[in-house]
């Protein structure tokens, strides 16, 4: 069955078409390489320079905190493995998913979401900030490696699919709106005003709002990494204390942090029902010591989450959507039960650590230095950015363009490369 909406052409494994397939700027191919197009745009993505500085960027805790803790480059090599084992299950293409996962959090600044939040303040006159808008915008403009007859970047020039399959939020900022019906704003969205012909050409005929299989794929499996992984770090770095866990007089309150920061889409009911659950595993932990057992079960227990979150979800997407299932044929089925699973581990990392008093200060203290950095790149009115920014600024007419060239520069920052460009031309310290 082909995708209604979609032009005929001779079909590519896994139910894909030759328009999937197409590039904005066409290219031909060189040699005798056997790969198909999404292998080739794999390989761009991890080849990339963006994702290299992922090693340097904060995932939950910072690259500077200890060797184990993730940071964001293995994360997304983590949702890449889990991604990438669900396409081979699922029929759909895996090179293709597997390139999703690499790139979904290349346009993600220093010091993960905190990091976000700040630029996002910064840049609210001219659209805001947000890390999946600034992906697209990464693969379609700031990478290097395609560029026009006339000297335009069209970053890795990847293939309409793969495109798609990395955007999260296919809406521009005045179309983010909870998917719940009740019309109420959201901050995510995946595309800038000024990058709307590019996503126009990657949804050609894309049912409106509606995210590729292949998108939501990723999207699963980074929920899945990010709530498992983050809860095996906060517990060996000493931020989850198992013991108020399995302490039942503490319940009630863990169960208020989780809600908050699960939102509207639990309730204390389903938040309770899944921890009881996940208590029941045989491989939960109640204790941990440091010691190389202890680690080990910790590590018996992510394999056992990840296991039964994608295994679930998998069987019941298989059973919804017999058929083929590439592109827009078909939707990701989360059972209720791995959703709310999936919500008290991160309710669990967000009460000890994200809400911890003493990391508050730390983590205004990140916020003011992206805010005072982009203050003060954009008062050096074009010096001091890297050959992309430098070349974005020459041809930049008014300030909100300036602006989103400062935000670019400082979005693609490490952790470590935005504290020592602060401490010289804000701090002076050379």
């Amino acid at each position: 069955m082909l995708k209604s909406g979609f032009p005929v052409a001779n079909l590519t494994p896994h139910g894909y078409i030759d328009f999937d397939e197409q590039r904005l700027l066409p290219e031909e191919r060189k040699g005798t390489q056997r790969r198909s197009e999404f292998a080739r745009d794999r390989a761009r993505v991890l080849h990339s320079s963006a994702l290299r500085r992922l090693g340097a960027k904060t995932q939950v805790l910072s690259p500077t905190a200890g060797d184990f803790a993730r940071t964001r480059l293995t994360h997304s090599l983590e949702v890449a493995q889990v991604g990438r084992e669900m396409a081979l299950s699922l029929g759909i293409d895996p090179d293709l998913v597997d390139m999703s996962c690499l790139a979904h959090d290349l346009g993600h600044p220093p010091f993960g979401h905190n990091g976000e939040r700040a630029l996002n303040d910064w840049a609210k006159q001219i659209g805001g900030f947000e890390g999946n808008a600034q992906t697209l915008r990464l693969l379609t403009r700031i990478e290097p490696k395609v560029f026009r007859e006339d000297g335009s970047s069209l970053g890795l020039n990847l293939t309409r699919a793969s495109l798609d399959a990395a955007c999260k939020y296919p809406w521009p900022r005045e179309s983010a709106v909870f998917d719940d019906g009740g019309g109420a704003q959201s901050d995510k969205f995946g595309v800038y005003s000024d990058d709307l012909v590019v996503f126009e050409w990657l949804r050609d005929g894309a049912p409106l709002r509606q995210k590729s299989i292949e998108a939501q794929v990723m999207d699963f499996a980074d929920d899945v990494a990010y709530s498992v992984h983050d809860y095996e770090d906060a517990v060996v770095e000493g931020w989850i204390r198992l013991e108020e866990i399995a302490n039942s007089n503490n319940r009630a309150l863990l169960i208020r942090d989780m809600l908050h920061w699960a939102g509207s889409s639990q309730t204390p009911t389903s938040l309770d029902e899944a921890l009881e659950r996940l208590q029941k595993l045989p491989e939960w932990v109640t204790a941990f010591d440091s010691s190389v057992f202890a680690h080990g079960k910790l590590k018996n227990l992510t394999s056992a989450l990840i296991g039964s979150f994608v295994s679930r979800t998998t069987k019941a997407t298989i059973a919804e959507f017999p058929g083929e299932l590439a592109r827009y044929q078909a939707s990701v089925i989360v059972p209720e039960e791995v959703k709310s699973e999936i919500a008290v581990l991160k309710g669990l990392v967000s009460s000890f650590l994200m809400s911890h008093e003493s990391r508050q200060s730390f983590y205004e203290s990140q916020r003011e230095l992206l805010t005072e950095l982009s203050d003060a790149l954009l008062a050096l009115s074009g010096r001091e950015l890297d050959s992309y920014s430098s070349l974005a600024w020459t041809t930049a007419g008014t300030e909100e363009q300036q602006r989103r060239v400062i935000v670019d520069q400082v979005a693609c920052l490490t952790d470590q490369a935005a504290q020592n460009l602060h401490a010289r031309i804000v701090r002076g310290v050379s």
